[in-house]
């Protein structure tokens, strides 16, 4: 990973080494970066079979909000998907559709946000190291809620 341009490598601490990758959406509307320690691959990769993971092709790493930096107001750019409890966003590039990862806000603290791997440039999947997590089973309220959202009758969002 290290000889890739795009990614910047530091030492954090004593031992600790971090990197940091530049990420975004497809066509470039919604571009930040992401420092990670340990760096990639030696970091988990949480790969959750809960709908929402599944559907959005999400491969999740959980940097604290002040290793993101949002290029040109990226944060804001994103366009927000909130199911289930509403209390998360799902973040979306507006312009082409692709999947970034979800604003933890309400959920952790200090401030997380959980990026998919996938909107790394220039990342190979199969260097990675990945954690498998149940979140169909374990996420509260547990069950597959894809395809439960829309109500057809209000034509809006439940």
């Amino acid at each position: 990973m290290s000889d890739n341009p795009l990614t910047t490598l530091a030492s954090r601490g004593e031992d600790q080494q971090s990197a940091t990758y530049e990420a975004g959406c497809h066509c470039g509307y919604v571009k930040f970066a992401v420092t990670l320690a340990p760096p990639l691959p030696e970091h988990q990769v949480v790969q959750c079979n809960c709908s929402a993971c599944v559907r959005f092709g999400y491969l999740l790493v959980y940097p604290e909000a002040k290793d993101v930096v949002w290029h040109n107001n990226g944060r804001a750019r994103c366009a927000n998907y909130q199911f289930n409890t509403k209390q998360l966003d799902q973040m979306f590039c507006p312009k082409c559709g692709a999947s970034l990862g979800i604003d933890l806000r309400e959920r952790m603290t200090p401030h997380r946000y959980a990026i998919s791997a996938r909107a790394f440039y220039g990342l190979d999947l199969d260097e990675l190291t990945y954690k498998k997590v149940d979140g169909r089973e374990k996420a509260v309220p547990a069950g597959d809620h894809s395809g439960h959202c829309w109500d057809e009758e209000k034509q809006e969002m439940k």
